[in-house]
């Protein structure tokens, strides 16, 4: 996977990092931090993949920034949108995307519904899109969540199979 091979080798090489800064305007009034997971399944003729890092997500669906790090702390990727733009910043480039759907398939392998994430990290369904209880939690936009605070599981159910796996820190500031 892309994530994991980017994280893999700036972690050994340990230079190549982006500088800190604090997000602008509503991006810094909400913000939730932890560890992330993705796991996209393989079949006979492709490879699963998969990647994990720490994160830190601002702001909410319309207006944030997600911050992505190594488990040795160096800030690999940055992703912000705001209407009309979605931009990742990794240290070797900068670039645009049409939609948070189009910049996840290209960082993660596979689209992954951030807006919606806001929600599902609070063990609660998105209000944007209808929803259907289970046992375990509910499914929305084609995904089983099943919050276990301070933990998520969201399993897209379309093949290819793909597991977010997200742990909140404790004593995170606001909500989205």
């Amino acid at each position: 996977m892309r994530l994991a091979a980017a994280l893999l080798a700036l972690a050994l090489a340990g230079c190549a990092q982006l500088p800190k800064t604090a997000p602008a305007g509503d991006a810094a009034a909400a913000r939730l931090s932890g560890r992330i997971s993705v796991n996209v399944a393989g079949d006979v003729h492709h490879r699963g993949t998969g990647g994990a890092a720490s994160f830190e997500l601002f702001g909410g669906p319309q207006a944030g920034q997600l911050e992505l790090t190594t488990p040795l702390g160096s800030l690999v990727a940055r992703a912000s949108w705001a209407p009309g733009q979605v931009m990742l910043q990794t240290p070797q480039d900068e670039r645009r995307f049409d939609s948070l759907d189009d910049l996840t398939r290209e960082l993660l392998g596979e689209a992954v519904p951030v807006a919606a994430l806001f929600d599902w990290l609070q063990a609660r369904p998105w209000p944007a899109a209808p929803h259907t209880k289970t046992d375990t939690g509910f499914e929305q936009l084609g995904w089983r969540i099943e919050p276990r605070l301070p933990a998520l599981v969201a399993t897209r159910l379309a093949t290819p199979v793909v597991t977010l796996r997200a742990r909140l820190d404790g004593g995170d500031e606001g909500t989205p």
